[in-house]
């Protein structure tokens, strides 16, 4: 076997990374029946300007979770998780910006609390002085956030039905994130490459699992060839170009040279980089206030 096949199939397998071990401890909303809309609860709260900053214990991060069944994955009850920073009663409440995550191959929403902790890092985040914003992640499925042959659309499901819902709990969609890790990561660049989200003020991929050509064996991440350059994050580098973006990857990651090889072709500021680290959420958490950091200044 060749060592670009073989480099294919790891890079697969580590897009399949599981989730860590690490309990959420937040509180949570009960679990929503399927529906084709998830509730929408009181609006999280967030200081003005002038008011109460992050740092001066006004901002406590609130969790939620909820479930809706999608026009894009018909008949699967998609479940969503949010985090957000509260004022406490009294306080103003003007639109958050939001940054939505994308989950890696076999995760789910799970992953932004279980394996990132990312309620805890944002808490972290708002008590160091950081600007405020949202985090939210939805289940993706296996689908690499793009149309596949199944009848399925994942990316569809992010810009038609659960960015607009957060829009209807009271984030500013004038200022929107994307971030994930490996497959979530392809997905993250791959979606603010297309455009159909006007609202992306920024990007942030971790470990993202990128290829510059196509082969068989990808079947899980491309139905065919023309899938493959329909998709192609090589090929839309260039429509990152005025998009701020920041790409981590650790040394011992078998993407590395891939990430690398993605990097070098980007026009513009690129933040990130490589450190040691591998394709796990050990290196991802380390990696995630940087990453917060960088979202809340492009976000602000």
């Amino acid at each position: 076997m060749d060592k670009s096949a073989l480099t294919r199939r790891r890079l697969l397998e580590l897009a399949g990374i599981g989730l860590g071990a690490s309990a959420l401890s937040a509180c949570t909303e009960g679990i929503a029946h399927p529906e084709t809309s998830p509730p929408a609860p009181a609006s999280p709260a967030s200081p003005t300007a002038s008011g109460p900053r992050a740092g001066a214990g006004a901002l406590t991060v609130r969790t939620s979770t909820g479930s809706f069944v999608s026009a894009f994955r018909p008949g699967i009850a998609s479940h969503w998780s949010l985090a957000a920073p509260e004022l406490p009663p009294g306080g103003a409440r003007p639109e958050l910006p939001v940054a939505v995550f994308l989950h890696g191959l076999h995760g789910s929403h799970k992953a932004l609390f279980e394996g990132l902790s990312a309620h805890k890092a944002l808490q972290r985040h708002l008590d160091a002085g950081g600007a405020p914003f949202a985090i939210a992640a939805v289940d993706g499925g296996n689908t690499w956030w793009h149309p596949r042959a199944d009848g399925s659309d994942t990316q569809s499901m992010l810009v038609k039905e659960f960015v607009p819902f957060l829009g209807k709990r009271g984030y500013d969609l004038g200022r929107i994130g994307l971030f994930g890790l490996s497959m979530g990561g392809f997905g993250s660049l791959l979606l603010a490459s297309q455009g159909r989200l006007p609202g992306i003020r920024a990007v942030a991929a971790m470990s993202p699992a990128v290829w510059d050509n196509y082969d068989a064996r990808m079947d899980t991440a491309f139905d065919s060839p023309a899938d493959f350059a329909a998709h192609d994050v090589f090929a839309l580098r260039s429509r990152l170009a005025a998009v701020p973006k920041r790409i981590d990857c650790g040394t011992g990651d078998a993407l590395a040279a891939t990430v690398r090889a993605y990097r070098a072709g980007l026009k513009g500021d690129v933040e990130g980089g490589f450190r040691p680290g591998g394709h796990d959420y050990s290196y991802w958490r380390t990696v995630l206030p940087e990453v917060f950091s960088f979202l809340g200044h492009n976000l602000a």
